[in-house]
């Protein structure tokens, strides 16, 4: 009899695995190209032949913004925020997967009853102790299909942790540098200050010797003012970008601050990749393929309702109407059963609920492929952006030059006479103006560069997934 029992349970676990009614899950194709177009014929100025992985942010060779960036995981509230919806997924998973198995309860009572008046009737006492269980046979796979679809939304939250983790990380790397950025603006802008200062002591003893006009000292002295004033004003901006980085790491902008200092402000060569390789690096697109998946599945579990259910009821107990003799074997009593329900008629119940998992499937179909999209164009966008910016950044330079040139020549000519001071005035603003030009443009190619880490998926990839095995250990995968 227990070989029968045995041999009977195997056949029923193989029947179990073998039946799952539904589409099993392949990845649909999504278009992509040989090569980004933008990335073809330009290269970084130094050899790179693989990606930025882990600490991408480490190529800008800053130790403060090093340690900031390893402040995100512990302080920021909205990874905070997706690591709780992970684990919130991972649970679903959990009891998902406790429906493949029987659920088994225990019961006791006490009851004392009576019959008839109060001296002729009859009092009696009942004493029952008992186990029950019942299980669902998912004969048709609905239970499985819907860990399945859990197991993948679960994968979907692990990606969406990592997007926001990189999109924190990318945010924090743009306010630093723009901060970075705005320390060069201020001491640029001191620099000019004292040159101005220097053009108008001379400016001053001229007009004291009474070679210079009272007008030309009024124009120096609104010119130095006039710089003063802007480096104040960068106070602004860089206070700003302070305080965007003290809420990323989860601090009080009150008691957060960075010391302004020289910071040597080179784009680093940010090595392309191959489009497919995108598929795999970009967490946003790892968690709209698995939301596809996920979908998919869902398919099976609205399939399965035209199939009918089966469940298996079993108790075992002991009762009597004294609390001393209960446990006798005398006293046992047990039941077992089966129950099989259908839906007869619905009136197309069931039939809607599979076309709207389908059309849910092919909308999250429709957004993984626009979600491929959108990432070989974030990736030629700031392709482009680097390539024009470099060469845009070589013929700044050399209006620097130039400019810087011409007031060195419009300053001695002044001295000598033969120049308005106008001519001077104009030519250090025209210089000063190129060389912000030239800092916009430096702080514009650091943007792009951080921007195309991010669009290559910053060194992560969907490999780091969680597979079902790590799911239903109920490790922390990401702390």
């Amino acid at each position: 009899m227990p070989r029968r029992i045995a041999l009977l349970l195997g056949l029923l676990a193989c029947a179990l695995a073998a039946c799952k009614v539904g589409p099993n899950y392949e990845r649909p194709p999504a278009k992509t190209p040989p090569a980004f177009k933008e990335g073809i014929g330009w290269k970084p100025s130094t050899p790179a032949d693989t990606l930025p992985r882990g600490d991408w942010w480490s190529i800008y060779g800053d130790p403060d913004l090093d340690t900031l960036e390893r402040q995100i995981d512990i302080s920021n509230q909205t990874l905070k925020a997706a690591e709780a919806a992970f684990r919130q997924a991972r649970a679903i998973v959990h009891e998902a997967e406790a429906g493949l198995f029987p659920v088994i309860g225990a019961t006791g009572s006490a009851q004392r009853s009576g019959a008839g008046s109060a001296r002729a009737g009859r009092v009696g006492n009942q004493f029952s102790l008992s186990t029950t269980a019942s299980w669902e046979i998912d004969l048709w796979g609905r239970i499985r299909r819907q860990v399945e679809s859990d197991v993948a939304t679960a994968q979907a939250s692990a990606a969406d942790l990592a997007n926001a983790r990189l999109s924190a990380q990318s945010a924090l790397a743009n306010s630093y540098l723009q901060l970075r950025v705005a320390d060069q603006l201020k001491r640029l802008l001191d620099e000019n200050v004292v040159a101005f200062e220097a053009s108008l002591r001379i400016t001053q003893n001229r007009y004291r010797a009474g070679v210079a006009a009272r007008s030309d000292v009024a124009t120096a002295e609104a010119q130095l003012d006039a710089t003063r004033a802007a480096a104040i004003a960068v106070g602004v901006q860089r206070a700003a970008f302070e305080h965007a980085i003290a809420v990323l790491i989860g601090k009080p902008p009150s008691e957060f601050a960075i010391a302004p200092r020289k910071f040597d402000l080179r784009v680093p060569a940010t090595p392309s990749a191959v489009p497919s390789v995108l598929l795999e690096r970009r967490p946003d697109i790892a968690a709209a393929e698995r939301r596809i998946q996920s979908a998919n599945a869902l398919v099976g579990v609205a399939i399965a309702a035209y199939y009918p259910t089966v469940n298996l009821t079993g108790s075992f107990g002991f009762s009597s109407s004294t609390l001393g003799t209960l446990l006798r074997g005398s006293n046992t009593v047990w039941a077992v059963g089966g129950q099989v329900a259908e839906t007869l008629l619905d009136f197309g119940l069931r039939s809607s609920q599979v076309e709207a998992a389908r059309a849910f499937y092919d909308e999250s179909v429709a957004d993984y492929r626009q979600s491929v999209l959108t990432g070989f164009q974030q990736v030629e966008d700031e392709l482009a952006a680097l390539r024009i910016l470099s060469e845009q950044q070589d013929v700044q330079a050399r209006a620097v030059r130039a400019a810087n040139e011409a007031v060195q020549l419009f300053l001695n000519q002044y001295k000598a006479g033969t120049v308005a001071y106008t001519s001077v005035v104009t030519a250090q603003t025209t210089a000063l103006q190129n060389q912000e030009t030239q800092l916009n443009i430096l702080q514009s190619r650091l943007l792009a560069s951080v921007a195309l880490i991010q669009a290559l998926g910053g060194g992560w990839s969907a490999a780091e997934l969680p597979t079902e095995e790590q799911l239903d250990e109920g490790r922390k995968l990401f702390p």
